[in-house]
């Protein structure tokens, strides 16, 4: 019987907080998952943006964006991605799907994890970027940094939901890296588009870090064009993969 029927709109709501509350508290007593994906963009950051480059130029400013973005990608895609395939193959999510609880609360306690790991990596390259690294940004620019990173998150938790029904547990960090950072390079995160090949150039719009990037890029007052395109490609890429995800979970479990 469907939990959300039998439950009282406050028991449901009860329920929602709960999930989130202990996939938060989860990861955050996870150092194998909460160190990697906090410190390694802000120590690339660090060397390249910082150490190697002048305050304040704009190499700082062009490296704080695109790290943001490469930074924000990782809890998307590993907190959806390895974790739901190693609990598929342990037998947890089965026991959670028989648990009186909605069926919507796995999931929303996983991506509000996710964007707040997201926002937390958006917040310590900021700090980075406003202290050691000399870039100005305007309160309003560092709020669209923050929210860029905090929303910006969902397709890549939708990608990483749907690679996580594609492969068993211990395989899955192994194909994510092969999609996080070939997709981080191809996006012109490490590297200005300018400098790649033209047809990679022309590519880059297929990838949805491609499109997030320019969004903190314009948050850092270096975009260029409108924005709502990139917004809207986002979302796209957020609904497809969320559909694709889910249809074989449907089938598989």
């Amino acid at each position: 019987m469907d939990a959300t029927i039998t439950m009282s709109p406050r028991r449901v709501a009860g329920a929602y907080l709960q999930e989130i509350r202990s996939e938060c508290l989860r990861y955050l007593r996870a150092p194998s998952f909460i160190l990697p994906v906090t410190l390694f963009s802000t120590v690339f950051y660090l060397m390249f943006g910082v150490l190697l480059n002048h305050p304040g130029s704009d190499a700082s400013r062009y490296l704080l964006a695109s790290y943001t973005t490469f930074g924000v990608i990782g809890p998307g895609l590993f907190g959806f991605g390895a974790s739901l395939a190693i609990e598929r193959e342990g037998g947890l999510l089965t026991l959670k799907r028989a648990l009186p609880m909605p069926p919507g609360a796995y999931l929303l306690g996983k991506m509000v994890m996710a964007m707040g790991m997201a926002t937390l990596v958006a917040a310590l390259l900021l700090t980075l970027g406003l202290t050691l690294g000399g870039v100005t940004l305007s309160p309003v620019r560092v709020l669209a940094m923050l929210a860029a990173g905090a929303f910006g998150v969902l397709p890549f938790c939708a990608l990483g939901m749907f690679v996580g029904t594609l492969i068993k547990g211990q395989g899955a960090p192994g194909l994510l890296n092969l999609v996080y950072l070939p997709m981080a390079f191809l996006s012109g995160l490490w590297l200005p588009l300018s400098m790649l090949p033209k047809p990679l150039q022309a590519m880059a719009p297929v990838w949805p870090s491609y499109h997030l990037n320019q969004l903190t890029l314009a948050a850092v007052g270096m975009g260029h064009g409108a924005l709502w395109p990139h917004v809207l490609a986002l979302a796209a890429f957020a609904a497809a993969f969320l559909v694709l995800a889910a249809r074989r979970l449907r089938r598989v479990g």
